[in-house]
């Protein structure tokens, strides 16, 4: 049978209003549950019923009702002292797909002789919901750098980072029209568009006083054993010791030691197959 022909059975017991009531009611639960797991995935701190309550407005009936579904999939565990953590469906997924349990400690060599040959800051962040999520940083030793991001999300469509994440699938571009952060941040969808098929074509990605007027960054991707984007390595500079023909030398040299990151990553001991 079609999918796009309703039964007559359909017709003849329910209503075709309550039918489009469903699938709205089915719909707004689905967002609000992935609110919820969204919540549980970023959260630093213990998700209680109270406090999806309070980031939600749902009521406590319906907060309850949503958290114990994500329960039953595997998707939200009860932690034992209490509130919610994410579940083994997350963890397993986080473990398996990330390839590695500590990236940061894994990517530090990586950062480190990265800022000794550039003389600049280098990060490794992963995609997020919430946008671009660094996970470690090595400064660099100039009085003047790129600040600590540690712990911040940055937007997505801003950052040399969130580029290659959109550009390699490893997340999705923003809804409506992006916010303009810098002097020359990308506000047109269809030229951010073009953006990512140009980092496609050179493997890498550039920022020019998108994110924050007087910075710059260059970021090339990180890949797991199968070949999926994880993460990302980038090297952020002022503006004012920056060139545009040396952005394109760091780039280089990002992408080299990104490359080595990814060797790393597929011959990690605790890597299935490997």
């Amino acid at each position: 049978m079609s999918l796009d022909v309703i039964p007559d059975w359909c017709h003849n017991t329910v209503p075709m209003e309550k039918l489009e009531t469903a699938v709205e009611d089915g719909s707004q639960s689905i967002d609000r549950a992935a609110r919820i797991l969204v919540r549980l995935v970023e959260s630093d701190d213990i998700v209680t019923l109270a406090s999806v309550m309070e980031d939600t407005c749902l009521p406590k009936s319906t907060a309850a009702r949503l958290l114990r579904a994500l329960e039953r999939n595997g998707l939200a565990q009860r932690r034992r002292g209490g509130g919610f953590r994410p579940g083994p469906v997350l963890v397993e997924y986080a473990r398996r797909d990330s390839s590695v349990g500590d990236l940061a400690a894994l990517a530090w060599p990586f950062l480190e002789r990265l800022g000794q040959t550039t003389g600049e800051t280098t990060n490794v962040a992963i995609p997020t919901p919430g946008g671009v999520a660094r996970v470690a940083q090595v400064n660099s030793n100039h009085p003047l750098g790129a600040g600590n991001w540690i712990g911040s999300r940055i937007p997505i469509h801003a950052s040399s980072m969130g580029k290659v994440f959109m550009a390699f699938g490893a997340a999705q571009p923003p809804f409506g029209r992006p916010a303009k952060l810098g002097p020359n941040t990308i506000t047109d969808m269809a030229d951010l568009l073009v953006e990512l098929e140009r980092v496609r074509t050179l493997g890498f990605a550039t920022t020019w006083e998108e994110l924050e007027a007087g910075l710059c960054s260059t970021a090339a991707p990180v890949r797991g054993s199968r070949g999926a984007v994880i993460a990302a390595i980038s090297v952020s500079a002022p503006t004012v010791r920056t060139s545009r023909e040396r952005l394109a030398e760091l780039a280089a040299q990002v992408v080299l030691e990104a490359n080595a990151l990814s060797d790393a990553i597929n011959h990690y001991p605790g890597e299935r197959g490997a």
